[in-house]
């Protein structure tokens, strides 16, 4: 089957097939290989019903798409979809984000799937909108990592947008980060930018600087983007000021925290890197209220 058109609508840009192929395989490992023998035995086989996705708290919804394709994988024509609220909302506890009618031994056996993508996401969603209320107004946005979940990445990068962050890149052939390890290998940082600008030269090159001399080396050699990474405050000045000499752009990363967060982005800044967006959020609790139709 493939996804029915309000799913790829509330997907808002991931690719289907990436999502329906990745749901397949959830719902599989669920069940693997047998049934949901609860749900058999214990629920009539023609009872129909309604589940109602509700935050148990306030937050940020992400995933809605992500758990839809769950729905249509498991249920497919026998599906209703009653309401579903858009990506990137600001929920309250108690409020459905998404309700959808079907067979209620179907539903049940899609719930838990459904609810591990739709938490985790607008967790990341919830998380990144802290981040980015705590940098309101300093000119800084909250940008994520490669730190994400290994199957998830482009779910996950789509909930960052969602709690409105920016993405970096999507994978290691978007653009050209250099970093310590690669210095070393390099001999050192102009070094290793020189190396990838030869190899790759229509590839943006970011490179990861921890002093003032190696920002003077790598604004020298025609960096792109320069990381400034685990500076103090006095530093990012510095670095911020050199850099915008030469319209380079600064991305500030390594020991930020929300609680600093506003000071960081008040050095001039243009990005903070969060990999906690992706690697660290707390899932949002979403339950599942079940009516039936008896």
């Amino acid at each position: 089957m493939t996804l029915r058109p309000q799913t790829v609508d509330a997907l808002d840009g991931v690719d289907p097939s990436y999502v329906e192929d990745l749901v397949r395989r959830a719902v599989a490992e669920d069940l693997a290989g047998g049934v949901d023998v609860t749900s058999t035995a214990t629920v009539p086989l023609h009872l129909l019903g309604t589940a109602a996705f509700v935050p148990r708290e306030h937050g940020v919804v992400a995933g809605l798409g992500a758990a839809l394709a769950v729905l249509d994988v498991v249920l497919g024509d026998e599906l209703e979809i009653a309401l579903v609220q858009r990506d990137g909302a600001q929920v309250v506890r108690g409020e459905a984000v998404l309700e959808v009618t079907g067979p209620v031994r179907l539903l049940l056996t899609a719930e838990r799937t459904a609810l591990n993508l739709l938490c985790h996401l607008s967790g990341v969603a919830t998380l990144t909108r802290s981040w980015v209320d705590a940098v309101e107004g300093t000119g800084a946005r909250i940008r994520d990592t490669r730190k994400t979940t290994p199957g998830l990445r482009a779910l996950e990068k789509a909930a960052v947008r969602a709690g409105g962050g920016v993405n970096h890149r999507m994978s290691l052939s978007d653009a050209a980060l250099v970093k310590d390890n690669h210095v070393v290998a390099a001999g050192g940082v102009a070094a290793a930018f020189e190396a990838v600008r030869q190899a790759f030269p229509g590839v943006p090159v970011e490179v990861e600087c921890d002093t003032v001399e190696q920002v003077v080396e790598v604004l020298a050699a025609g960096a792109d983007l320069v990381l400034l990474d685990n500076m103090v405050p006095i530093q990012l000045r510095e670095c911020v000021r050199l850099c915008r000499e030469r319209g380079v752009i600064t991305e500030a990363s390594g020991g930020l925290s929300l609680e600093i967060a506003h000071e960081i982005a008040s050095t001039g800044v243009d990005y903070l890197a969060v990999g906690a967006l992706t690697h660290s959020a707390r899932v949002l609790d979403v339950g599942v209220d079940l009516r039936t139709d008896s």
